[in-house]
């Protein structure tokens, strides 16, 4: 079995913006990478979202580092941002092993992380976790007393209008996803209802040409002012934990204009239906659950320590375990960390970082085995 172990200096666990990002500055840098993607082709988590999405960036923003995604003027759709990735890894041949999900990362009996996954077996000096925020859904517990007559989806597992049964929809989450598929949900003819507490919105049209410079500075602002090393940015990431965006594209008259109903948070269940912080009980046949998701980092058998929002304890990414990196998290160094324009410089960041390290490591090795001699 050992002989079928491929050994790498760096194992990129996630072949989506994060991880081809992070491969991106490896190749330029040299170092001896793979990514490993658990698709079977690039780009195919994005393939997997609602038919109808479209990124809130224009192309300047939507784009990884070294080209530009196309068309220049348009909103990406989800279609085009997959086909861009594929098309990504392609141009600047970067080593994406995909059909390979990854099992487990553990450390081996020489110090070095063993990576097991469903293809085969690879040991690493170092590991980049890159597979995103947004891999399982959070459902609250009331879901499971809902009558089973009731069709329950999440703002993961929908793709389309065929999904929902016919009669009232019930969209729990008033965030960017869950007005999109209200209003998807009300324009089709289903009397539609949205819970939750309003995020607030974006103050300007963003699809309008006329909206390109509130863009400009919206971007500055969540890359250069909200960060980490600004009191503005430290007590933004405060509060940002665990609660959603402002509305982007959406806009509370949207919704008004489409007859949807807005309702309290779902607090509760009675004979099997839905009840809302504010009394109302919607004759509803499908619930959406758009109540945010998480990172799915269950495979990382090392001895990690979590933060309350559930995130690995990192420093810019630098994980406390030596060695473990992490790039997409959750503000990791600004608002815009998540994004894709907020990707390059964290990823410029963690290869600094892990550079220096294997330099420090190879310089005690090599002086281990002077002093031996």
């Amino acid at each position: 079995m050992q002989s079928n172990v491929i050994s790498v200096q760096t194992v990129v666990v996630g072949g989506g913006p994060s991880g081809l990002v992070v491969a991106y500055y490896l190749s330029r840098s040299g170092e001896d990478f793979v990514v490993l993607e658990a698709d079977a082709r690039i780009g195919d988590s994005w393939r997997r979202r609602y038919d109808s999405l479209r990124l809130f960036s224009p192309p300047a923003y939507a784009s990884l580092p070294g080209w530009r995604i196309a068309p220049a003027a348009t909103f990406p759709t989800r279609e085009e941002m997959a086909d861009y990735l594929e098309a990504y890894a392609a141009r600047f041949r970067l080593p994406v092993h995909t059909d390979s999900a990854v099992r487990r990362v553990s450390r081996s009996a020489d110090g070095r992380f063993l990576v097991e996954t469903s293809r085969g077996e690879y040991r690493a000096q170092r590991v980049v976790v890159a597979t995103g925020m947004h891999q399982v859904p959070q459902v609250p517990s009331v879901a499971a007393e809902l009558d089973p007559s009731i069709r329950q989806l999440t703002s993961i597992s929908y793709r389309n209008l065929k999904q929902l049964a016919p009669g009232g929809v019930l969209v729990v989450g008033a965030g960017n996803s869950g007005t999109d598929i209200a209003l998807e949900a009300a324009a089709a003819g289903h009397p539609t209802w949205i819970a939750g507490h309003h995020p607030g919105q974006v103050p300007f049209d963003i699809d309008s040409p006329a909206s390109r410079p509130g863009i400009a500075v919206a971007m500055f602002v969540f890359r250069h002012v909200l960060t980490l090393r600004t009191p503005m940015g430290r007590k933004q990431r405060s509060a940002h934990t665990g609660h959603g965006v402002n509305l982007v594209r959406n806009k509370l008259a949207d919704l008004e204009a489409a007859g949807i109903t807005r309702i309290g948070r779902i607090d509760a269940v009675s004979d099997g239906r839905p009840v809302s912080s504010d009394g109302v009980r919607p004759d509803v046949s499908t619930v959406v659950w758009c109540t945010g998701s998480r990172p799915d980092h269950s495979f990382l058998d090392l001895p990690l320590r979590y933060d309350d929002d559930g995130l690995p304890r990192h420093d810019r990414g630098v994980a406390e375990e030596p060695g473990l990196y992490f790039l997409g998290l959750s503000f990791q160094f600004a608002l815009a960390s998540e994004t894709i324009q907020g990707l390059a410089r964290d990823a410029r960041w963690i290869v600094r970082q892990l550079r220096r390290a294997g330099t420090r490591t190879a310089e005690r090795e090599s002086s281990t085995t002077l002093t031996a001699a």
